[in-house]
């Protein structure tokens, strides 16, 4: 077992209406490694000026875990099976709709990751997809959310 921590801060600022509901929901994510993490509600969710576009929303941010999680797996288990990655490249999307009790969730998210081998050893599609499908049954987040998680990744082999 392990426990994983990360510390949230957010204060009111001075000229800011709390109950009035203006007031900027910017704030910070730090992470025990020093990371250090402008976030904000979405524009999608909050008007501006009471998010900030630039920083990482939780929506987001769960969408950027799942991706990160499924590639962690996918290149331990490529390397233990002996192809090399030589990039890996994912442009997730996660869709907020409504769920089955009608509230506002992510409801689906797609994984499209983009693989590069190298080396000697070339996988086929079953190979990879074998490795998407046991990197998705590895993954601690895919495991931890109800969410649908889908992989629709593509791979590009570059001969040594």
């Amino acid at each position: 077992m392990s426990t994983h921590h990360a510390t949230i801060r957010w204060a009111l600022g001075p000229d800011e209406d709390f109950t009035g509901r203006r007031y900027s929901r910017a704030h910070r994510w730090q992470f025990d490694g020093g990371a250090d993490v402008a976030a904000s509600s979405s524009p999608t969710v909050v008007r501006l000026p009471f998010s900030d576009p630039s920083a990482v929303d939780p929506e987001e941010a769960f969408v950027a875990a799942l991706s990160s999680c499924h590639m962690l797996w996918f290149l331990d288990l490529a390397a233990r099976a002996g192809y090399v990655v030589s990039g890996y490249v994912d442009p997730a999307e996660g869709l907020m709709a409504p769920n089955e009790a009608g509230q506002d969730a992510i409801t689906e998210v797609a994984l499209r990751p983009e693989v590069q081998f190298g080396g000697a050893k070339a996988p086929d599609e079953a190979a990879v997809q074998a490795l998407h499908h046991a990197a998705h049954e590895h993954c601690f987040i895919a495991n931890s959310v109800r969410s649908t998680v889908r992989c629709e990744g593509s791979w590009s082999y570059l001969a040594s």
